[in-house]
């Protein structure tokens, strides 16, 4: 990918905020290209908003935009990057089969690298899915939290203390994320486990096909397709009965019945599914979750 012939210079300290969406970036060159690819594109929005005008700075963006510039040739036949649609439903497919990889394993009570790692991943995903536009609250929520169990499990890990398995506050708890960890500050892997879980349906290498309990699964192997998601308190219920839709509303749902569209393209019929009974749900409750 292009990144071997065009290696970016030092990330300016003024970059702080997108050195991690960089690194996911580099992270998925070959995994993914297309997460890659727009996690620059982020971290190329971001930076310029933080400085374009010093020396340093604008050299490390035009490098920066020399290398969109290249992947954008070598995936023009993807239709992830030629379509503003598909592309976004790429990037939110991929973060929440992260979060609910490492949810599950969370709830399971299984607390390693990769669950600490999958969450931070997702909440970063989640961040890079501002490239189409306002994020929602559901998804905003989701971020929040993944960043929260993150950084609270890899604390536990560090202090070799047990951490409690699923949600125990949240926001409305009165718990406060701590301040994200860097990726020089994960506890040390372990032999055999994979920094990222493999794409859907695959296992690395020479291991054998996961088993069926959730307690002996593999914390590298991530599940198809989202599975559904209870944060119990964390995340309010919705009520029941029609409603009147603002055009914003409206919008929401059209553009939830294109993802399910999209995913019919790729005979991924679960994620189409899904998104139409959001789209159902919004406009028959004026709600999103």
């Amino acid at each position: 990918m292009a990144a071997a012939g065009s290696p970016l210079p030092p990330l300016p300290a003024a970059f702080k905020a997108v050195q991690h969406h960089l690194k996911t970036a580099t992270d998925h060159e070959k995994r993914d290209p297309v997460i890659a690819y727009y996690c620059r594109l982020y971290s190329m929005q971001t930076a310029m908003a933080i400085d374009s005008k010093s020396n340093d700075c604008r050299g490390f963006l035009i490098k920066l935009m020399d290398l969109l510039e290249q992947m954008k040739t070598q995936l023009q036949g993807t239709d992830a990057i030629t379509n503003e649609v598909v592309g976004q439903a790429h990037v939110e497919n991929y973060a929440l089969r992260l979060f609910s990889f490492a949810d599950n394993n969370d709830r399971a009570g299984t607390f390693n690298k990769t669950v600490v790692k999958s969450f931070y991943t997702a909440s970063l995903l989640f961040d890079v899915l501002q490239v189409f536009g306002e994020i929602s609250e559901d998804l905003l929520k989701h971020r929040k939290y993944a960043r929260w169990k993150s950084a609270y499990i890899h604390d536990c890990l560090r202090k070799g203390e047990t951490p409690i398995a699923g949600p125990f506050g949240g926001e409305e708890g009165g718990v406060e994320a701590p301040p994200p960890m860097g990726f020089k500050d994960l506890p040390p892997q372990q032999p055999g486990v994979n920094q990222f879980p493999p794409p859907a349906n695959q296992v690395p290498p020479g291991a054998h096909a996961p088993p069926t309990t959730p307690a002996e699964t593999p914390s590298d192997v991530v599940p198809s397709q989202p599975a559904a998601v209870s944060y119990d308190n964390y995340l309010q219920p919705t009520a029941s009965g029609g409603v009147s839709l603002t055009p914003d509303e409206m919008n929401k749902a059209s553009k939830m019945c294109r993802y399910a569209i999209s995913a019919l393209q790729y005979e991924d019929v679960p994620t189409a599914v899904d998104n139409l009974q959001k789209a159902l749900r919004l406009l028959t409750t004026g709600k999103e979750s």
